[in-house]
């Protein structure tokens, strides 16, 4: 066996649960009429991005983007850049297809399966500008911990598709994350911290529904924000 050229394979477990979720009939009637334009099939080839966007601009990837109202802001307010959101909830994909529609959208692209696994098999390293991970599941319980999507290897493979100069940007509520998040990524080979500790609020950044919910609970949202090193 060739293991020189095989990929590296990071994924041990799964980083979400396939959590039962009614679609709305507005969602309903939105993923039917508009995944076939906007969702890119899952692949084992690498993504051609001026093919798919018709342009060189710079590719940022949402991961776990959610019901996709921030997704759709930065997207509209930002048309000069390209976005890819991954997500695997298909009422938070339906919704996202559906502002794609209403805002007249057209540098957003959806890929509905295992983010991970996306990243493994469809996106070039050193590929990325910029990666947003806004309120991830946090994993609670000590025993799913390993369930997280921030934290090595996974931060390394992060870390592999960005390009130098890019950035990854992650905000949540739960604080034991935040610190565990903080001190996987400043292990991570080829990131450095933009900021001591954490970072102070993006401004840029549009407040999420995930984010209502925890200002609610009167939770801290705490951010961090690392780029990659240039050779």
């Amino acid at each position: 066996m060739d293991t020189e050229n095989q990929k590296p394979f990071y994924r041990t477990v799964k980083t979400f649960v396939l959590r039962a979720g009614r679609m709305t009939p507005t969602q309903q009637k939105d993923y039917q009429e508009l995944s076939g334009r906007w969702c890119i099939p899952y692949t084992s080839s690498n993504l051609n991005y001026s093919e798919i966007f018709n342009n060189i601009s710079p590719v940022t990837i949402e991961i776990g983007f959610g019901m996709g109202k921030a997704t759709a802001i930065i997207a509209a307010e930002n048309p000069e850049k390209n976005y890819l959101g991954l997500e695997v909830h298909r009422p938070g994909v339906g919704k996202l297809l559906g502002e794609i529609r209403r805002r007249n959208l057209e540098n957003i692209y959806i890929i509905e399966h295992d983010a991970l696994e996306v990243l493994e098999n469809m996106i070039p390293d050193g590929s990325v500008s910029a990666f947003h991970i806004f309120f991830p599941d946090p994993w609670p319980k000590k025993k799913h911990h390993k369930r997280r999507l921030v934290q090595r290897p996974n931060t390394d493979l992060l870390a592999q598709k960005l390009s130098e100069g890019g950035y990854l940007y992650m905000a949540t509520d739960w604080e034991p994350y935040a610190d565990f998040a903080l001190q996987e990524l400043e292990q991570t080979p080829g990131l450095t911290n933009r900021f001591e500790g954490f970072a102070p609020r993006q401004q840029w950044r549009p407040e999420t529904r995930f984010e209502e919910k925890g200002l609610d609970k009167n939770h801290v949202i705490r951010e961090l924000f690392f780029l990659k090193q240039e050779d």
